[in-house]
């Protein structure tokens, strides 16, 4: 199936790594040119390269902060300089927790929310205009089956991840006039780097056998029985943000092997 996205431009926050370097790549695949952001300079570069060298279309890497104000800024200021606006945003960029809600201190819930929910807010703010100008666009925004399902030792993950798919379904009614869609996707149990050296440091006093604890977690939590995987996901969220989708506003899907246990 053809997407519908040669020559298409692709903001991807998270974008060095995991899941935001699966959707970049499957981007670069359908022909579209993307700018990926992360913090750390050189690997969002060498991922840039790495993905034009591939694929022969234009990656840019920008090194940023999108949990900051500056930091929205300057990636929505590389979008105008480097591509003169963009056509998709990808809110990607996040990371789990591990907290209680008595002992969490404020500044804890304050970074999460800057980055989970302000990020997204900012750079909509930014991008939106730039694609209602190139005759609309299509932003989606990454949650988790946590602001649906919570688990219960991450609240301030699960708390601004819930307050993201509120976020987006509020943004896809304002931002629709202007030809702007609107979307959710709430993964699973998804196979990227965090969780391989998650198990790897879980089992390290117990044989070392994180393949079998994944399962272990799988076999608890997806009817499916597996994990995901970074491409499984990131061709449906590719798809998402293409015309072929085009009458999908304000949902939230969920990619996730039939670990969510409600309608």
């Amino acid at each position: 199936m053809d997407l519908d996205l040669s020559g298409k431009v692709a903001v991807v926050t998270g974008g060095s790594i995991g899941i935001g370097l699966g959707v970049a790549r499957a981007f670069a695949r359908e022909g579209a040119n993307v700018l990926i952001a992360a913090r750390d300079r050189e690997r969002v570069v060498g991922a840039a390269a790495g993905l034009t060298q591939e694929f022969g279309v234009n990656v840019v890497g920008h090194a940023c902060d999108v949990s900051t104000a500056a930091g929205c800024a300057s990636l929505v200021e590389a979008a105008r300089t480097d591509f003169g606006g963009a056509d998709i945003l990808v809110n990607n960029a996040g990371t789990g927790s591990n907290e209680t809600i008595l002992e969490a201190p404020d500044e804890k819930w304050q970074a999460y929310w800057d980055l989970h929910v302000m990020a997204a807010v900012r750079l909509a703010r930014g991008l939106a205009p730039m694609m209602a100008a190139r005759g609309g666009g299509a932003i989606l925004n990454n949650a988790s089956i946590c602001a649906t399902q919570p688990l219960w030792y991450e609240p301030i993950y699960n708390v601004t991840k819930a307050a993201l798919v509120m976020l987006s379904k509020t943004m896809a009614t304002e931002f629709i006039p202007q030809g702007i869609r609107v979307n959710t996707v709430s993964p699973g149990l998804i196979l990227t780097p965090d969780w391989k050296k998650t198990a790897t440091q879980l089992t390290a006093d117990t044989g070392g056998d994180w393949e079998g604890y994944l399962q272990s977690v799988a076999d608890e939590h997806a009817a499916i029985k597996r994990f995901g995987t970074v491409e499984e996901l990131a061709d449906f969220m590719v798809f998402l943000c293409s015309p072929r989708a085009s009458y999908a506003v304000g949902g939230n899907y969920f990619v996730d092997g039939g670990m969510l246990r409600t309608i």
